[in-house]
């Protein structure tokens, strides 16, 4: 337990980052365990509702890839991956709209909304919130990337103290329902808005160089990384699309580790952080 001496400290440390945020924008992609664990689930909703109410925006992505396998099985449906990606077809695209526009996504609402956090519950085709392209480099069925996000709607609900939990389907260009990765939702909401934060809550502390947190770096630092080969595997392609975010118009992002209590919070108002920021060169 905290002693007084260590609360107040706690408190002063926040205060600067507490100002230097109200009214910016952050946009939370939330996955992983965070999802799952019931406790991780409530501390979760504890700390978007604090940085709501602190006066700093908050937009929620959520994934759901688990429960929707979950789902396809019960109902007899296959379910494959090309690249490490679902493929989607008919049948899938119509679980995945259950499971992430229907159940994942009115559980988030109703947790954040018993701490007084004021979320609703969206997806792409509400509204035209999200409108994408049909992936065709590879078959990956009803799949697509975000090519619009209607920033107007959403600031419109910001502006008016809501806090937006998006599932991640859009509409395409024939008006069909398209299965959208929630990394890149939230990259593309992100950008769109030019958020001041994306944050990825994950099953990872951060960046490891052998076995060593790296709380920030730069692009070049990042690149310099991989060609020496500290940064390797599936973690490449995810630092360079955090970069291309950058790159586009956010301020910075975020890898954190979801499955540590309160981890937002800590990594925002602490200037140790528990996670890995991208950021710009200064």
């Amino acid at each position: 337990m905290l002693n007084k001496q260590t609360k107040q400290e706690v408190l002063i440390e926040a205060l600067p980052y507490i100002q230097t945020y109200e009214g910016k924008t952050f946009v939370i992609k939330y996955g992983g365990a965070a999802m799952r664990d019931e406790r991780l689930k409530a501390s979760f909703a504890q700390d978007v509702t604090i940085l709501r109410k602190i006066g700093i925006n908050i937009i929620i992505v959520h994934g759901g890839g688990k429960d929707i396998t979950d789902l396809a099985a019960a109902l007899n449906i296959p379910t494959r991956f090309v690249d490490g990606q679902r493929y989607t077809d008919e049948k899938m695209v119509d679980v995945v709209l259950m499971v992430l526009a229907g159940k994942l996504n009115k559980e988030i609402v109703n947790l954040i909304n018993t701490n007084g956090g004021n979320a609703v519950g969206l997806c792409g085709m509400d509204n035209g919130l999200m409108k994408a392209r049909r992936i065709t480099e590879k078959d990956l069925g009803l799949v697509g990337d975000v090519s619009s996000v209607n920033t107007v709607f959403l600031n419109l609900l910001l502006n008016n103290g809501m806090m937006p939990v998006v599932a991640p389907l859009a509409v395409g260009e024939d008006n069909k329902i398209l299965n959208i990765n929630a990394d890149l939702a939230a990259g593309a909401i992100a950008t769109a808005l030019k958020a001041e934060k994306l944050v990825y809550l994950s099953d990872i502390e951060g960046v490891l160089v052998e076995e060593q947190l790296i709380s920030s770096l730069t692009h070049a630092e990042a690149e310099s990384l991989i060609d020496r080969g500290s940064i390797h595997g599936g973690m490449i392609p995810k630092v360079r699309s955090a970069f291309t975010t950058l790159d586009a118009g956010v301020n910075k992002v975020h890898i954190i580790d979801g499955r540590i209590k309160h981890s937002l919070l800590l990594e925002i108002f602490t200037d140790e952080g528990v996670g890995t920021q991208m950021i710009h060169p200064s």
